[in-house]
């Protein structure tokens, strides 16, 4: 079992993760378990922050760190909120505050196209020079009002138009599939193979 340390303290994405390694031979840990406060997010870009945070997992711990960054990108607000969805309210991980900002943008707005984005790095050390780096999009429309109760963040307004369901509605182990995160670990998948910590 080769240990991956996850730059991450979000409790919901652990446990996405979690799950699509589940037999993979590694063991996903959160830094968290590990001591390490989340680094800064300070890049203007999802790539360079999930690199920051995965360089700052890898050189606390000294070992393979994975770092992510993710967001919902709505065509109508320019891609807004995207780099800031998680504190788009005010608060970071304010999930409830964030989705009531948002459907008050929102209101009124006919044009409700929108994209989870997720960029995903991972480094066997500190500096490595050769990250590995994939991303994945999931595309669907922003709801009018919240629907279900799974998943977290954005997903219950997020609906998924060919399953006909919001993110928050879907089995959990259909999104972890379709998912932006989802996709983004299935592109990397391949590299994972080689992977050696």
């Amino acid at each position: 079992m080769r240990k991956l340390v996850l730059a991450s303290g979000n409790a919901g994405k652990l446990a996405e993760l979690r799950e699509l390694f589940a037999g993979s031979g590694i063991e996903l840990v959160a830094q968290g378990e590990l001591g390490i406060a989340d680094a800064d997010e300070t890049a203007r870009t999802f790539v360079e922050n999930a690199l920051l945070k995965a360089r700052h997992a890898a050189r606390s711990t000294g070992l393979p760190a994975l770092g992510d960054d993710s967001g919902l990108c709505i065509d109508a607000l320019g891609g807004a909120p995207g780099l800031y969805s998680a504190r788009y309210a005010g608060e970071h991980g304010n999930a409830a505050a964030n989705i009531a900002k948002l459907l008050d943008v929102m209101r009124g707005i006919g044009e409700r196209g929108a994209h989870f984005y997720c960029s995903v790095a991972l480094l066997r050390h500190a500096d490595d020079p050769a990250p590995l780096i994939a991303e994945g999009r999931w595309h669907g429309r922003i709801l009018d009002a919240p629907r279900g109760t799974r998943g977290f963040g954005y997903d219950p307004v997020f609906f998924d138009p060919e399953h006909g369901m919001s993110a928050a509605e879907l089995d959990p182990a259909l999104k972890n599939r379709i998912s932006h995160r989802g996709r983004a670990l299935a592109q990397l998948g391949t590299l994972l193979k080689h992977f050696s910590g």
